[in-house]
C-alpha cells in the first residue's frame, strides 16, 4: 500500500512533539513513529476501493463509500447475530402459509417428515408436531399435553425457555400446562405447570415416540393435545391439526431484504427487553425500530440485499470450515464429523462472552434449541454427527460414489439413523427416495460378517447394495447427519467412532 504523507503534516506534528518532549537526539525518530501510528495518508488503497483525504479529512465520495460500507457491515451482523429468530420467524410464517396461523393450529407429520417439505435439517425417524404459541393474541394459553411427548419451547429469537414431555415437569406423564406472556400481573391459577415466557411469539415443539407404531403415536397427540385461551377454559375451542407429510412448503431464512422485513415485523410485537441494548442497537443502526417504520431507502435497500448475501455466505463459510474449538467431534485427527452445538453449548455463551460464530452455525443449518440435544445421557435420547465433507475435506459430489462405513458393535440402546440433506436448503435430499434415510431399522438393510456395516451414497446403488444406498443428484452437493439413539457409553467417551465418508469412484 502506497502511504504519502503531506510535509506540511509531518512539520506541524514534529513541532508539536517537540514543544512537549523537548529537544534530543531521536526526537527525529520518534516523531515519526508517532506520526505512522496517529495520521493517516492522502490516499489509502482498501478492500473497498480507495479512500482520498486532505490533511485527515474525507472528501465527500471517501465519506460515502465509508458509509456504505458501515451500513453493510452492520446489516451482515444483523443477520448473523438475528439468524435464530429469522429462522423461527421464516417457520412460523410458512406454517401459516399452509393454514396453521392460530396456537391451537397444530402441524403434524403423520406420515413423517418428507423431502417435499423444506425444514433445516429435518428427521425422518421421529414424528413431529409444533405450533407457535401467540400470547399477544391470546394472552394466556393453556396447554393439555398428552403422556409421553419429547419437547420444548423457544423464545421469538429461537432462545430455550422449557423443556416438555420426558424430560420436562410432567415427566412424560402428561398435564395442564399454563404459558403466561411477558409482564403478567393477573392470577395464576393452581393445578398447572406454569411457565413464564419472555416474548409473545415462541415455538412449541413436540415429538412422538413411534417405538409402537406410527399410528398410535399419531392418535395419542391428536386425541389429547389440547391448546386454548386460559380465558376460553370452561369452553375452549378445537385444537386443529394440520398433516404436512408430502406438503411442499418452505421455512426457511431468505437471503435478501425479505430477511429484515420480516424481523421488522417481529420487533414490532416483542417487548422491547426481548433483546439486550446492543442487539436493539445493531438493528436500529439499519433503520429496525420498536414503534417506528421500516422504510429502507433504495440505497439502503441495496445495501442490505447485500449485506443478507453475505451474512448467508458467512453463515456457510462458518458452516463448512469453522474457526472455532469444540465444533469437530474428533479434533484429534484430521475427521470432518463435527456437532451443531460448538462445545455441546446450546445458549452459545460462555465465561461472560457470546460465540459469535457458534449462534450462526446452529441456527443457519438446525432448528428447536433445547440442552437435551447437547448432553447425551447413556442409553436414552439421541445425538448427532454432522459431515459436510468427506474424509479428503472435500464438498460431496452427487455425481460420485462414496462409503460410510460403521464399525461392529454400533452403542447403541434403540437404533442408529443415516439421512442426507441438501446443501442448498439444508433440508432433506429430494431424490426417487421417500425417506432419504437409512440404518438399523430399514427393511433388508445389509450387515457386514464382522457385525459391522456399510452405507454408500451415489447416484446409482451398488450392485447387490440397494437397501445400503442413498441417491444423490448429479451436479448437486449434499451432506449427511449420523443419529445416534439411545447412544451408549463408547459413543460418548469416543472409544468407538465412524469412519469418514470415503469417496469410492
Amino acid at each position: 500500500m502506497k502511504s504519502t504523507l503531506r510535509t506540511n503534516t509531518l512539520t506541524r506534528v514534529a513541532i508539536g512533539a517537540f514543544a512537549i518532549a523537548g529537544s534530543g537526539s531521536a526526537f527525529a525518530q520518534i516523531s515519526k513513529e508517532v506520526m505512522d501510528a496517529i495520521a493517516i495518508p492522502d490516499k489509502v488503497e482498501t478492500a473497498i476501493g480507495d479512500l482520498e483525504f486532505f490533511d485527515g479529512v474525507p472528501n465527500d465520495a471517501t465519506i460515502d463509500k465509508l458509509y456504505d460500507n458501515l451500513d453493510r457491515m452492520r446489516g451482515v451482523e444483523v443477520y448473523l447475530n438475528h439468524s435464530g429468530a429469522g429462522s423461527l420467524n421464516a417457520m412460523r410464517k410458512g406454517n401459516a402459509n399452509i393454514g396453521a396461523d392460530a396456537s391451537n393450529k397444530v402441524t403434524i407429520t403423520e406420515q413423517l417428515l418428507k423431502p417435499e417439505s423444506l425444514y433445516l435439517t429435518g428427521n425422518t425417524s421421529t414424528l413431529y408436531a409444533l405450533t407457535y404459541l401467540d400470547l399477544k393474541a391470546e394472552g394466556p394459553l393453556v396447554v393439555e399435553l398428552p403422556p409421553g411427548m419429547l419437547g420444548f419451547l423457544d423464545d421469538a429469537w429461537f432462545r430455550f425457555v422449557e423443556n416438555l414431555g420426558v424430560i420436562g415437569p410432567d415427566k412424560g406423564k402428561g398435564g395442564k400446562y399454563l404459558f403466561l406472556p411477558p409482564g403478567y400481573e393477573g392470577a395464576v391459577p393452581d393445578g398447572y405447570f406454569t411457565v413464564k415466557l419472555p416474548t409473545y411469539n415462541n415455538l412449541m415443539f413436540l415429538r412422538g415416540s413411534i417405538a409402537k407404531g406410527l399410528e398410535p403415536a399419531v392418535e395419542n397427540i391428536k386425541s389429547k393435545l389440547k391448546i386454548y385461551p386460559l380465558a376460553k377454559a370452561d369452553n375452549p375451542p378445537a385444537t386443529e391439526f394440520i398433516n404436512f407429510s408430502g406438503k411442499s412448503y418452505s421455512t426457511i431464512v431468505t437471503r435478501d431484504i425479505s430477511f429484515f422485513e420480516h424481523l421488522n415485523e417481529l420487533v414490532q410485537v416483542e417487548p422491547i427487553d426481548a433483546i439486550s441494548p446492543e442487539l436493539r442497537g445493531q438493528l436500529a443502526a439499519i433503520g429496525i425500530v420498536k414503534g417506528k417504520p421500516f422504510k429502507p431507502d433504495a440505497r439502503m435497500t441495496k445495501l442490505l440485499n447485500e449485506a443478507a448475501n453475505l451474512g448467508s455466505a458467512t453463515a456457510r463459510a462458518i458452516t463448512y470450515q469453522p474457526r472455532i474449538d469444540g465444533v469437530f467431534i474428533y479434533p484429534d485427527t484430521n475427521s470432518a464429523w463435527t456437532t451443531a452445538y460448538a462445545n455441546k453449548n446450546t445458549s452459545f455463551e460462555a465465561d461472560g462472552a457470546m460465540n459469535l460464530d457458534a449462534r450462526p452455525l446452529f441456527y443457519y443449518n438446525a432448528t428447536g434449541v433445547t440442552p437435551a440435544m447437547a448432553t447425551p445421557h447413556v442409553g436414552q435420547g439421541s445425538d448427532y454427527a454432522l459431515a459436510y465433507l468427506d474424509a479428503n475435506k472435500k464438498a460431496f459430489d452427487g455425481a460420485k460414489t462414496y462409503k460410510l462405513h460403521l464399525p461392529p458393535n454400533v452403542p447403541i440402546n434403540n437404533f442408529w439413523a443415516v439421512t442426507i440433506y441438501d446443501t442448498q436448503t439444508r433440508s432433506l435430499l429430494q431424490t426417487s427416495q421417500t425417506f432419504p434415510t437409512v440404518g438399523s431399522q430399514s427393511e433388508g438393510f445389509q450387515k457386514n460378517e464382522d457385525g459391522s456395516y456399510d452405507v454408500y451414497f451415489g447416484p446409482k446403488a451398488p450392485e447387490g447394495k440397494e437397501s445400503n444406498w442413498l441417491e444423490t443428484v448429479p451436479g448437486k452437493s449434499w451432506f449427511t447427519i449420523l443419529r445416534m439413539y439411545g447412544p451408549l457409553e463408547p459413543w460418548i467417551d469416543k472409544s468407538w467412532r465412524p469412519g469418514e465418508v470415503e469417496l469410492v469412484k
